[in-house]
Parts: structure tokens; C-alpha cells; sequence
């Protein structure tokens, strides 16, 4: 469990299924960084980058608007496959926002990144926050995951993290519990109903979406693993009305069955981080498995507004 962070801080950890070394290049050489860097969206071009103490990386992250962020990085700490101190945020024309320390800890076949971003002041780390989520920047990890993924099993995957102030249990039981579930986790816009079934193991359940745009949903999830509190897997697709496949009215070309993995990871007493992994079936066609990928961004939409609702629920609930 990560130790709790500093109220100038911003702490972010993250578990990678990838030997620390793969890891470490995919970070540090820009090459590799240019294909998950920024947030879903951006491109990156890298201008010169010297990965020494006293080294600097020069960059532009290219926005999906078409706007050009100058970024500069100066490495204070270099430690092969084990630690990089850097400063961030700033460019020659601007000093620096913050001091990046990231930890890259291996575990078997698996590597944890801890990653700390140090401010002047608690109001800065708090300002920083709340624009790294707006700008979704969080996502850059999740591509990184994804990214990993893809280099090592050849596989095309969906992550989303997210950290909530509760505990692992209280996070499974609105997770489980069709009442709760049904709450929270449409995309914002839409109502759902549970038609029938029961989320427990080796059954599922059938449901419908509809907003007051007159888009309705059809679809049923079947859950393969409940762990509690820690794991969730089931498959989800959609239905017709009737239960049978069926399309999104607005996504023609879509894969037929999507396996869902759900952990629940405590950081800190009655702090869980939520990593939610999509991977299409491996029937998938190659027209679906590119529709899966050009629609990430979508997908980031949509679970950030879900989550955004889960937040809130938890914050109604008494302590």
C-alpha cells in the first residue's frame, strides 16, 4: 500500500503487467513515449532529449484542437530502471510547475510505478489536480498500460483508472448490488433499468438504457468471477429488446462480446484506485478491432462520467 502523500503532492501508482525494463524503455525512449504519451488525443514530437542528471527533454504535445503545448523536462536523477527525478510543466520561456519523482519497482513479471509530482504549496497541488483531471491527463497511464499490452501479448485493450475516497468493500458493494449499479454506472444522460437476472457467479444480468434524446439501450452482462472485495471479470455486449444481439444505433461496426476486468486496489486507509481493463472477444474482426481503437476517447468519456456519479454517490453516503 502506497504511504500517504504530502498535501503539496500528487501521488499516482500504477501496476503494469510488463518486466521493469520494458517499462523504463517504453518511458524514457521517445520513440516509445510518442505512441502513448499526453492524454487521449495528443501526439507528441520530440525535439532533443539528453537522459542525464543536468539532461533536458525537449518536446511539443500536439492537441486534438490542433493547439502546440512547448514542454521542457529537466532531469535531476537518472537511475536505470529504477528512479527519474525530473522538473515538468515548464518550457525556457516558464519555470518549471513541479518535481516529478517516479519509482519503477519490479514484482515478477509485473512493474509498480509510483509517482510523486511535488508543488510549492497544497493550493497549487489542489489547482494541478483538478486541471490534470479536466485536461485528462490521467489517461496518459492508461495508454501507457495499453501501449505495454500491445507490445508484449499483441493485443488491443481499453484502461481506465480512477481513485476513490473509500474503502475496497464499500466500492464492491456499488459494483454488486443491482440497486447501486444502476445508479452509477450509465453513461451521463441515461437512465437504466435491470429487466432481469442477478449479478452473482456463472449468472448476469439483462438491461436497458435510454436517454430523453430517444436513444435506447439493450444489453446483458454474465459475470465469470466475483472476488470480493478485490476482482470483478464478466463479458457485456448488446441486445435487442428481446435479448438477442444487437447493435448500438450509432455504432454499426462494434465487437459482439467485450471482457471486462474490474480491480479494486487499496493506496491508502479507505482510498481504493478502481482499473477497469475492456479487451474486444477474440473473434473480434478487423474492422471491429479498429472501431475498438479509434473509440477510446469515447470510451475514456463515457467512464469518466460514470465515474463521476459514482463520486458523488459515495459522497451522500453517511461516514
Amino acid at each position: 500500500m502506497a504511504a500517504k502523500s504530502k498535501p503539496n503532492e500528487i501521488a499516482i501508482t500504477r501496476v503494469y503487467d510488463a518486466p521493469v525494463a520494458l517499462v523504463w524503455e517504453a518511458f524514457c525512449d521517445p520513440a516509445q513515449a510518442a505512441q502513448w504519451w499526453g492524454p487521449r488525443g495528443f501526439t507528441l514530437t520530440t525535439h532533443s532529449k539528453e537522459l542525464r542528471p543536468g539532461g533536458i527533454w525537449h518536446y511539443t504535445m500536439h492537441g486534438p484542437d490542433g493547439t502546440d503545448y512547448i514542454n521542457k523536462a529537466l532531469y535531476h536523477e537518472v537511475e536505470t530502471h529504477k528512479k527519474l527525478v525530473y522538473d515538468h510543466g515548464g518550457n525556457d520561456e516558464q519555470a518549471p510547475l513541479f518535481r516529478v519523482t517516479v519509482l519503477f519497482i519490479p514484482d515478477g513479471d509485473k512493474t509498480t510505478m509510483e509517482m510523486t509530482m511535488a508543488l510549492a504549496t497544497a493550493e497549487d497541488a489542489a489547482k494541478t489536480r483538478k486541471f490534470i483531471k479536466e485536461a485528462g491527463g490521467n489517461a496518459t497511464w492508461d495508454r501507457l498500460a495499453e501501449y505495454l499490452d500491445e507490445q508484449l501479448a499483441g493485443r488491443d485493450i481499453f484502461v481506465i483508472n480512477r481513485t476513490f475516497d473509500a474503502p475496497p468493500d464499500t466500492l464492491f458493494t456499488l459494483w454488486t448490488d443491482p440497486a447501486h449499479l444502476s445508479h452509477w454506472l450509465p453513461p451521463t444522460g441515461f437512465d437504466m433499468h435491470i429487466l432481469h437476472g442477478d449479478i452473482r457467479t456463472g449468472d448476469g444480468i439483462f438491461y436497458r438504457m435510454s436517454n430523453h434524446a430517444g436513444i435506447t439501450l439493450h444489453g446483458r452482462i454474465d459475470y465469470a468471477e466475483i472476488e470480493p472485495p478485490c476482482r470483478l471479470t464478466y463479458t457485456q455486449r448488446f441486445c435487442d429488446e428481446h435479448g438477442g444481439p444487437g447493435r448500438h444505433p450509432h455504432i454499426p461496426v462494434w465487437p459482439d462480446t467485450m471482457q471486462t476486468t474490474v480491480l479494486f486496489t487499496p493506496e491508502d486507509e479507505a482510498v481504493t484506485r478502481i482499473t477497469v481493463t475492456w479487451q474486444p472477444d477474440p473473434q473480434a474482426t478487423p474492422a471491429q478491432l479498429e472501431a475498438f481503437r479509434n473509440l477510446r476517447p469515447g470510451m475514456t468519456v463515457g467512464w469518466t462520467g460514470s465515474f463521476d456519479k459514482l463520486e458523488a454517490m459515495l459522497a451522500k453516503q453517511p461516514t
